[in-house]
């Protein structure tokens, strides 16, 4: 089976359904770091030693979201970064949301 990480995130164009909780599940799987909120949404809070390493991360995330067209909301504060991931067209979780929920992780355990 093809990992999330190693998949595209497809953009939304709207009028498709969330995910169904037995796919948000199963998709949740594969990112057990990230919480699952209300069925609607994927947050993660990163902890880093400074706000500059923690702004590094964020550059680097942002690179990731415009590489896949997909876009979190990112709150930066100092020696913290907190994710939030869900698809805004459809207020809901898709397959995007964790693929990209993956790519970071991946992105973050290659400490690159």
């Amino acid at each position: 089976m093809e990992s999330l990480a190693s998949k595209k995130c497809v953009p939304c164009m709207g009028g498709v359904p969330p995910l169904e909780r037995s796919k948000v599940d199963e998709l949740h799987g594969e990112v057990l770091d990230w919480q699952v909120v209300s069925y609607k949404k994927l947050r993660r809070t990163y902890d880093f030693p400074d706000f500059r390493t923690a702004l590094d991360f964020v550059n680097r995330v942002g690179e990731i979201a415009e590489a896949e067209g997909h876009h979190p909301d990112i709150l930066l504060s100092y020696g913290k970064v907190e994710i939030s991931i869900w698809t805004h067209k459809i207020d809901g979780l898709t397959e995007s949301d964790f693929i990209l929920a993956a790519k970071i992780d991946a992105m973050d355990n290659a400490g690159s």
